[in-house]
């Protein structure tokens, strides 16, 4: 993710209003209580080392499967508040004790820092900089299964932060736990995803290609290195089989040894196209891999490649590796990639498009993009895997064009995500006064259903961020400039 420069706020005129309510939709609200079906279930297991299933990461669980079982904002008039803290916030957790744990990188000085939120308004109750190391160091965390934040900071330590009220009432934030993971990550390279397993121990992947175990009760750290020249630019995922890391060349699965070694159970290479594309961060596929299937939760791994002119979704069986399907993704609206993990629950994927999308940084070594830059295509298909396992087929595909990470209810059978309209209808350039909405979108056919403004130019800019739903129903959604809280009623 990436931290913009300070821009002025953006101004509501009169324009901008009128061609926004031509964009708008009507509303239509979804029931707050109804019922799932099976379409969109199971997901993966429950980690017990891991915070609550929705919440305790970036992509909601550690199968990175995108799902939540909260409902979201219910019936009544959507309302939003920008709560505002001078940073991007990619990463927005929330507890077992409903307090949401935020995870910023500040506009000025670019140093991490957590805080921890109140859930009633979204106010900054406390905050805590952790040591400043690469960009991406500052975005993936999780919690654990006591509510502290788990993250590598610039020092290359494993943190646990946790929250506390002291006797005066008031909150702190601390390090309750530190390993330093120095000896096995070299001191020119950084962690960028990480994620527990079954038995406490902590997954961790490098930029340049260092994958390691470490088990900080013990002290015990294990690495693997992949292969010369692959890299891993997004997050990693846990599942009771082991560990899905996709590079920038292939995706694996990882499981431990006996003495809690890293090795190889099956690596699949894919289509990695000539050059990084406008809208993606890295040189290969955008996506953090997703866990799931119809019969656990994890019987599939699926990502998407990066293809030159169609990007394809991958999908492979968890055991062995084996290839089910390649299909093409994100062909109605013509843009060739997507940042973003896939949304998987039961036999269905979901995949956002992020081609052109224009961020205002990158990671140190991203590269030149081919072309130098585009418009913003958007786009989001949904595809389902064959109940027999012998392939997939596209459900839909559509032109929306979110702007953040979309997640699936299985509460309520509703996809959020916000969107990111263009200033002038019909066309896909994007500027400093676009409009930004809070949708909810039908699973089974791709349309919008309710839609609410969030705000108007690039202080809302939700910059490909993943939306977390609070167990209170608010959404929240990170932004360059802090944390968009929506509510209804």
């Amino acid at each position: 993710m990436a931290v913009p420069s300070a821009r002025p706020r953006a101004r509501r005129r009169p324009l901008v209003a009128a061609l926004f309510s031509a964009l708008a939709l009507a509303a239509t609200a979804v029931p707050a209580g109804a019922a799932p079906t099976a379409d969109f279930v199971p997901v993966p297991p429950h980690n017990p080392y891991a915070g609550p299933d929705g919440t305790a990461t970036m992509h909601g669980d550690t199968g990175s499967s995108d799902t939540t079982p909260l409902a979201g904002p219910g019936a009544g008039n959507l309302s939003s508040k920008r709560v505002a803290l001078a940073s991007a916030c990619p990463t927005v957790l929330v507890g077992s004790d409903g307090h949401p744990v935020v995870l910023c990188t500040p506009i000025f000085g670019q140093v991490p820092t957590v805080h921890l939120l109140n859930p009633a308004d979204g106010s900054s109750l406390t905050t805590l900089q952790l040591t400043k190391g690469s960009l991406l160091g500052g975005v993936y965390a999780y919690l654990d299964d006591q509510d502290r934040l788990v993250v590598v900071d610039g020092s290359r330590s494993l943190l646990r932060v946790a929250h506390r009220k002291d006797a005066s009432g008031k909150w702190h934030l601390s390090v309750d736990r530190s390993l330093s993971l120095a000896s096995a990550v070299p001191a020119d390279d950084a962690v960028t995803g990480l994620s527990p397993d079954w038995q406490g121990r902590v997954w961790f992947a490098t930029g340049n290609g260092v994958v390691g175990l470490a088990d900080d009760r013990t002290g015990q750290v294990s690495t693997l290195r992949l292969p010369a020249g692959e890299r891993v630019a997004n997050s990693i995922s846990t599942a009771p089989e082991g560990t899905a890391v996709t590079s920038t060349h292939a995706t694996y699965l990882l499981t431990a040894a006996a003495d809690g070694t890293p090795r190889i159970a099956w690596r699949q290479e894919y289509d990695r196209g000539r050059a990084r594309k406008p809208g993606l961060l890295s040189w290969g596929s955008g996506s953090t891999p997703t866990f799931l299937g119809p019969k656990t939760g994890t019987d599939y791994v699926a990502i998407v490649d990066n293809a030159d002119t169609t990007v394809r979704l991958k999908v492979y069986r968890t055991d062995g590796g084996a290839e089910i399907c390649s299909i093409p993704v994100l062909q109605a609206s013509g843009g060739p990639g997507s940042e973003n993990s896939p949304i998987g629950a039961g036999n269905s994927v979901f995949v956002a498009g992020t081609y052109g999308y224009p961020y205002p940084a990158l990671p140190d070594g991203a590269g030149p993009s081919v072309p130098s830059s585009a418009d913003f295509a958007g786009g989001l298909t949904r595809v389902d895997i064959r109940p027999d396992g012998t392939g997939c087929a596209t459900v839909w595909d559509n032109t929306l064009r979110s702007a953040a990470v979309p997640k699936l209810s299985t509460a309520t059978n509703t996809l959020h995500t916000v969107v990111r309209d263009p200033l002038i209808p019909g066309t896909k350039g994007t500027g400093i006064l676009d409009p930004y909405r809070y949708v909810q979108i039908d699973p089974a056919t791709g349309r919008v259903t309710r839609s609410r403004q969030v705000g108007i130019g690039s202080l809302y800019d939700t910059l490909q961020m993943a939306g977390t739903v609070a167990p209170d129903g608010a959404y929240l959604q990170g932004t360059v400039t802090g944390v968009l809280r929506i509510t209804a009623g």
